[in-house]
């Protein structure tokens, strides 16, 4: 059971480094679609 144990702790930590990387040096696209939202003048301070 105890080696079980380590076999699982060490595929956890083999995940998460491995999650950190792709995170790391993935090339997420930004967003292409243009936002167009009106403020109301109430917002701002005068």
């Amino acid at each position: 059971m105890r080696k079980l144990s380590r076999i699982l702790m060490v595929l956890v930590v083999l995940a998460i480094v491995a999650g950190g990387g792709l995170l790391a040096t993935w090339d997420i696209p930004a967003p292409t679609t243009a936002v167009e939202e009106t403020i109301d003048n109430s917002r701002f301070p005068k």
